[in-house]
């Protein structure tokens, strides 16, 4: 059931990490606030497609 998702950073949109989520338990977006490397910050990372 867990799928694979794209992280994207918020402020500059490079597709930075990876990471799996449940479908069936998490129907929205995820969110983070993780570090990228190109902003050199801590900014929020949005689930893409």
């Amino acid at each position: 059931m867990r799928e694979i998702v794209t992280l994207q950073c918020g402020d500059c949109k490079n597709r930075n990490y990876s990471t799996t989520k449940n479908k069936k338990t998490t129907t929205g977006r995820l969110e983070f606030s993780k570090f990228c490397k190109v902003c050199r910050k801590h900014t929020g990372h949005k689930e893409v497609k």
